[in-house]
């Protein structure tokens, strides 16, 4: 098996898991929040997958299926254009919201098919190229594509984790 492979194993499991957590439910129960400050199903997603878009175009030197795929305008966010979450107050997530699940879970799935064909056309040795120097040591290709996916992977159990809980609560 390729290295690209398991990575591309990695973020079919992200996938899975986003769908778990988001196929069935309300746009009420997507959007809901534990209390005034934690994340929501929906910007828990959204955030992932904001992420994912971004450092994978980066390393492909595409454009974000955010922008080329016209989800920037299905979402319509009052948020900049280029946000992806990253160091969003409680405020700004709050403001992350959809109207269903299909819309998320389309994002989430168009996204997943551009890393998917990025990866398709990797080597192994690609792994080991440095994208970004401004750390000690360099991060290499591959690095930053486990950091994703690693981070993708906390964020879908997130999700998760929010579902069950707002599950329990509807008992």
């Amino acid at each position: 098996m390729k290295a690209t492979d398991v990575i591309a194993d990695g973020f079919a499991r992200i996938r899975e898991t986003v769908h778990e957590a988001v196929e069935d439910l309300p746009a009420e129960r997507l959007n809901a929040r534990t209390d005034p400050a934690a994340n929501s199903i929906t910007w828990l997603v959204w955030h992932l997958t904001r992420v994912q878009d971004d450092h994978i175009a980066a390393a492909a030197d595409r454009e974000q299926v955010w922008v080329t795929g016209g989800w920037a305008d299905r979402f319509a966010l009052p948020l900049p254009a280029g946000a992806t979450g990253y160091g969003h107050t409680a405020k700004e997530a709050g403001q992350v919201r959809v109207d269903s699940g299909g819309l998320l879970l389309g994002y989430h799935d168009a996204v997943h098919e551009q890393t998917l064909r990025y990866l398709r056309d990797l080597a192994a040795a690609d792994l080991d190229e440095v994208v970004d120097d401004r750390w000690d040591p360099p991060v290499t290709l591959g690095v930053r594509l486990m950091s994703v996916l690693a981070d993708d992977l906390q964020h879908a159990g997130q999700a998760a984790y929010v579902r069950g809980a707002l599950e329990r609560e509807e008992k």
